[in-house]
Formats: C-alpha cells, structure tokens, sequence
C-alpha cells in the first residue's frame, strides 16, 4: 500500500512537471517569435513560398496564427478544467511543426533554413533534428493528457470510496 502511494506522487510530480514544462516551452516559443517577429515573418514567408503558397498575401497571418496558438496552447495547459485540452494542442501543433518540417526537407527539397522555433536563441535547421525534437516532446504531452484523465478517475473512485464508507 504504501509503495503503492509512493508512485502515485511521483507520477503527480512527474505530471505536473510536464504540465508546467510544456507551457513554459510554448510561451518561451512565442515570446522569442515575437522578439524578432519580422525575422520569423520572413522565415514564415521562406517557407510559404517554398510551398506556392502566395507568401505576401499570407505571412503575417500565418507569423500571428503560429504565435497566437502556442499561447493558447500554453493557457490551456495551465488553467486546470483545460489541461487536456492544452495537452491535445501541444500535441498537434508537434505533430504539425515536424510533419512539416519533414515535408519542406524530403517532398520539396527545400533549402537548409533555420526554423527560428526558438527565436534566435536556440538555432536549429528545419529537417529531422527539429521533427525528432518535437515528436520527444510528444512525451510529456502523453504523460499530462493521459495522466490527467487517470487523475479524474482516481479522484471519482476515492469519493465513490468516501461515500460507501459514510
């Protein structure tokens, strides 16, 4: 029983660290975005050309939409009722980013650009280091959707518990 109680911390520890981990991840993404906006604009731009998209039409709406979703995702991560939800947009938007990155590299054979994921701080070109790193980041994603709903389960057995002893 009680090494029982031991894992369960740990594994609350563990969830929240990931829960917190993640938010931090994406506002510190969008905070550097937004430091050098007009370089990411740029890059935004690189990229939408790159695909026959018709980049001036498109870049800042798609430089304020990648910004804008990483702090809606890092929100939701963060307010309780909307975890999951948070978790399910990180999710996505990793799968996205490298599913893309994948794609400029592979299918369009795009030139080496750096992916300004991080704003200037961390450099890193798009291709498969950056798809490896968002899909490791998958992880943790995993660890706060699942581990939320076993958590609203485990609190409804407990007072189911509390209930039939009373």
């Amino acid at each position: 029983m009680r090494s029982k109680m031991n894992y369960s911390k740990i594994f609350q520890v563990i969830l929240q660290l990931s829960r917190f981990a993640l938010a931090a991840l994406f506002l510190f993404t969008a905070g550097a975005k937004l430091w050098i906006v007009k370089d990411f604009a740029a890059s935004v731009a690189q990229l939408l050309s790159a695909t026959g998209f018709n980049y001036v039409r498109w870049m800042w709406p798609v430089t304020i939409a990648v910004i804008t979703v990483e702090i809606i995702a890092a929100i939701l991560l963060l307010l309780r009722r909307t975890v999951r939800a948070g978790a399910l947009l990180a999710a996505a938007l990793l799968v996205g980013f490298s599913a893309f990155a994948l794609y400029y590299v592979y299918v369009l054979h795009g030139e080496p650009l750096e992916c300004e994921c991080f704003g200037k701080i961390i450099a890193s070109q798009l291709g498969v280091t950056t798809a490896l790193r968002n899909l490791a980041l998958l992880v943790p994603t995993f660890i706060v959707f699942f581990g939320y709903q076993q958590r609203s389960q485990s609190t409804i057995m407990d007072s189911e518990q509390v209930d039939k002893t009373s």
